[in-house]
């Protein structure tokens, strides 16, 4: 769908340059040949102006053609600067053709050239000038904004210039048919006046493209958009550059370093269907920085720094000593396999990292825990031996007064050891320390009864609960 538009859109700037170039054509071998049959300056100087329109539409119409091309290994961010160049190009020639034109209506006033005829021919060539032009400018413009051309937008500017400078053109033909035959020269600067101020215009909007100006307002929008998505603590950089129809964003946002990657995965892309919703024409690249917020708990620095070097810790406990020192103790999860020597390693390197984080003195002890890294095949224990586990699990559970209703009980044998699983009811008020406990409590009562027994794990639920 979206090559389709893209097609489309080629198409349409495509037809409007040529046709551009069509209309600069004839009108300028028109006032050509009526310049010469009347000696106006104002007309040769029109017609002079309207050759160099000839051109720059032809440079509009290539640079339209190359500017849809895709990204490739040469050109990542696409074609679409070779728009800007062409407008540049244009600028330049209506800088030269208007310095011509004021030198020879210069020599003009000072009583050097020949004399100027108004025909008929020359009003009726002004004229039709004029309305072609304001059709063209008209089309030009609509297309441009329909594209996100920049160099047919400069078309369109052109010749919304030059229908004004060919009405001072026919003011000149009227000075000279009251008898005032200056008035052509004249008519001529002021020509060039117009056409003076639409190279300005143009050249500076090619200027601010070629050297990658930020747009008007796209940054402070780009930020107003992101401020808004959850997650998000800050906006670190904004950059933002043109290139044709497009705008290439950089956008750097701060992010709390206790998100998972997956939470900054998703914040990113909130952020993308944000800006691709309000502003279409933005080609985004967003990078997120974990940053350490001011709101962070030790819990959450334990839990980053593990994090960080893959490992994973469970059972923190945070102390505060008389003296102001802290303790932290913590389960560390690692490789069954692993030798002591490994896991040690592994254990002192997380106190030292830890014990760095939060300050001298602070305390830290790790609680090596083995888990198993690959999956174990389990087979369903016989009929008499699930029974005996769950009369067991029912009579731990009811000797501590805790937890209740044992249900859902299964139990595996693995090449580890047997492997329990169950569900208890509990009161939905009591806290989650407290539950836990009791779980654990039942654990170890089948354990010692069951030495074949490897983990009992029990899942607590609310009475009630279905």
């Amino acid at each position: 769908m979206t090559n389709n538009a893209n097609a489309s859109q080629a198409e349409q700037k495509e037809a409007a340059a040529l046709a551009s170039i069509a209309a600069s054509a004839g009108l300028t071998v028109a006032k050509a040949v009526v310049a010469v049959l009347t000696g106006s300056l104002g007309l040769l100087s029109e017609a002079i102006h309207g050759l160099l329109d000839v051109g720059a539409t032809v440079m509009t119409w290539f640079a339209v053609r190359i500017a849809d091309e895709p990204a490739d290994d040469l050109h990542h961010y696409g074609h679409a600067k070779i728009e800007s160049v062409a407008a540049l190009v244009e600028t330049g020639l209506l800088f030269v053709a208007s310095g011509w034109i004021i030198w020879e209506a210069v020599q003009r006033l000072l009583g050097h050239g020949g004399d100027v005829e108004a025909s008929l021919a020359a009003v009726v060539v002004v004229i039709a000038s004029i309305l072609i032009d304001f059709f063209r400018a008209r089309n030009l413009k609509r297309v441009a904004e329909a594209t996100g051309s920049q160099a047919l937008e400069a078309d369109a500017l052109h010749f919304s210039s030059d229908m004004w400078s060919s009405a001072v053109v026919l003011v000149g033909l009227g000075f000279v048919w009251m008898g005032f035959p200056l008035g052509d020269a004249l008519a001529a600067i002021g020509v060039s006046a117009f056409v003076c101020l639409a190279g300005w215009r143009l050249g500076k909007r090619t200027v601010d493209s070629l050297m990658d100006a930020a747009p008007d307002g796209v940054a402070e929008r780009i930020t107003e958009i992101a401020e808004g998505i959850g997650g998000v603590a800050a906006i670190e950089r904004v950059r933002a550059r043109p290139s044709g129809a497009k705008v290439f964003v950089d956008l750097e946002v701060a992010v709390s370093r206790i998100r998972s990657l997956e939470d900054m995965a998703t914040i990113k892309s909130r952020i993308a269907e944000a800006v691709a919703a309000a502003m279409p024409e933005v080609d985004l690249a967003i990078v997120a920085h974990p940053r350490a917020l001011d709101d962070e708990t030790l819990h959450d620095r334990i839990m980053v720094i593990a994090r960080n070097r893959g490992l994973a810790v469970h059972h923190v406990t945070v102390q505060t000593l008389p003296d102001d020192h802290t303790a932290v103790s913590f389960d560390l999860e690692v490789d069954g396999r692993m030798s002591l020597a490994e896991a040690h390693a592994v254990a002192s390197g997380l106190e030292d990292a830890i014990a760095e984080e939060i300050g001298p003195g602070t305390e830290v002890e790790a609680h090596i825990e083995p888990i198993t890294v690959d999956r174990l095949a389990g087979l369903d224990l016989d009929a008499a031996s699930l029974a005996e586990i769950r009369e067991e699990l029912e009579s731990a559970a009811a000797r501590g007064g805790v937890v209740g209703e044992v249900h859902d009980v299964r139990a595996r044998a693995t090449e580890e050891g047997v492997i329990v699983n169950f569900h208890c009811h509990a009161d939905p008020k009591i806290g989650v320390a407290e539950l836990h406990a009791a779980i654990d409590d039942v654990e170890r009562a089948v354990r010692a009864r069951h030495l074949g027994v490897r983990r009992v794990i029990g899942h607590g639920e609310p009475f009630g609960l279905a």
